[in-house]
């Protein structure tokens, strides 16, 4: 029985989606029963563009909804990714990010409703491009916020006449 348990418990944590670094937070609104609103800020690496990484904040909603894991957070957000060494990535991956890939998400109500990055390539200017946006299984928001990589060899100085 314990060794079933455990395996199911490896299964569920392999199944775990990618999880944000969080690296601080700023209180909006205070509540007196309950936690703060908050703005959360998070890092994460893309798990398929190693040395790009993303930084998020997002609204976090407080009071009593939010101590019970009830309360559901608005859809403001906002997304910065920088290089942040080498960048490597499979030649796939490009084609794979021209429609649109799925690279982070995570839930912001306890029912359907989710904030997600999706990465797009855009080949004229050999650029990744983020995109942050929530959806809800009924209604989504138009609220997003984009950042963009350039993927090009550093500039090289210009040779001056002489």
């Amino acid at each position: 029985m314990f060794n079933r348990l455990l395996r199911l418990g490896l299964l569920i944590l392999s199944a775990t989606p990618l999880q944000a670094e969080r690296l601080g937070e700023v209180s909006t609104k205070f509540h007196i029963l309950g936690p703060n609103d908050k703005i959360i800020i998070e890092a994460f690496d893309d798990p398929a563009v190693s040395g790009v990484t993303c930084y998020l904040s997002r609204a976090k909603t407080g009071g009593m909804g939010g101590a019970i894991g009830i309360a559901e957070d608005t859809s403001d957000a906002s997304i910065a990714c920088r290089q942040t060494g080498p960048v490597e990535l499979a030649a796939d991956i490009l084609d794979q990010s021209r429609d649109g890939e799925e690279v982070f998400k995570q839930r912001t109500s306890i029912l359907f409703k989710t904030m997600q990055v999706v990465r797009f390539y855009d080949t004229e200017r050999n650029t990744l491009v983020y995109m942050t946006y929530s959806d809800k299984l009924v209604e989504g928001s138009p609220k997003n916020s984009i950042t963009a990589v350039p993927l090009f060899n550093p500039i090289q100085p210009i040779q001056s006449g002489e």
